[in-house]
């Protein structure tokens, strides 16, 4: 007598584009390596339309969304309840059903810090951090990193008004943590005075197209740690900057294996260990750059 499949739970990603995610990959790793019966897929929605697509993912049993481009502020409308980060970050990535209703997380700012801390081992307690950028992947990030208790937090934008806005909403939560928080327009002269940071974040979409955030060289040290959120087969041109100055770089896809690893806990209260599936990642990477074109 044959045995039943084994019934799993669904789970998926949601966006629009959304073939190329490797949320799949992450997840599919993560239910063998723990051993929960998940079932992780990709739903694609029009961009005027997720509502009725997470409403139709839920009716057919979902219990669970990640939620990417160009959604999560749709996502944070949506839930039932929000978690302080994802409040605090004005968006979700995260989604959980169940009998409560509609949970709303955000994971990309704990994601950020556990790459950092734990697979790069750079303490953000009591370190001079500089974020650019003050659009929503920014603001994802402030509370996590000021939960880490850094001496000092500088938030630079193009847009000045931006940045002083994040300051503003997050004032509490630095006096909370100890912490110095300051902001202004790319050239605020306290950036460029202050010598090396020990870490700078790259929030800006610039590296999607080739663009350097605007930084003054002097930012960049021989112990500075330049993290850009993007990833790719090849360094960013931020990463390139940074090197060429001396500093050690490294890019976001260790955040995007740690948030994805933070969402199956909320959904599962199971915690995967992410490094052996970062590893497998890297290695596809270098692989794409050693196969010749069209292989």
């Amino acid at each position: 007598m044959s045995t039943p499949p084994l019934s799993r739970d669904r789970y998926a990603v949601i966006g629009n584009p959304i073939a190329h995610s490797k949320s799949p990959f992450i997840h599919a790793r993560f239910a063998e390596q723990t051993g929960e019966p998940v079932e992780y897929g990709r739903l694609l929605a029009p961009v005027d339309a997720f509502v009725p697509h997470v409403r139709e993912f839920i009716e057919a049993g979902g219990r669970g969304l990640n939620v990417t481009v160009p959604f999560k502020l749709d996502a944070h409308a949506l839930a039932d309840t929000l978690s302080p980060r994802a409040a605090a970050a004005g968006a979700v990535n995260t989604l959980r059903f169940d009998a409560a209703g509609i949970y709303g997380d955000n994971t990309d700012g704990f994601g950020l810090v556990r790459d950092i801390e734990v697979n790069l081992r750079v303490s953000l307690a009591g370190a001079r951090v500089l974020l650019l950028g003050a659009g929503g992947a920014a603001r994802g990030v402030v509370l996590p990193m000021l939960e880490r208790a850094p001496r000092e937090l500088t938030i630079v934008n193009r847009t000045a008004a931006k940045a002083d806005a994040l300051v503003a909403q997050f004032a509490q939560a630095a006096r909370d943590a100890g912490c110095r928080l300051t902001g202004g327009g790319a050239q605020a002269a306290e950036t460029v005075q202050a010598g090396a940071y020990d870490v700078i974040v790259n929030a800006t979409a610039g590296s999607l197209d080739g663009a350097l955030p605007e930084c003054d060289n002097s930012a960049f040290g021989a112990q500075t740690l330049a993290y850009d959120m993007m990833y790719g087969a090849r360094p960013t041109v931020f990463m390139q900057h940074a090197q060429t100055l001396g500093a050690r770089a490294a890019d976001g896809l260790g955040m995007l294996v740690e948030q994805a690893a933070e969402s199956f806990y909320v959904w599962r209260g199971v915690r995967p260990d992410g490094a052996p599936v970062l590893a497998e990642l890297r290695a596809q990477l270098r692989k794409q750059i050693a196969a010749p074109d069209g292989a």
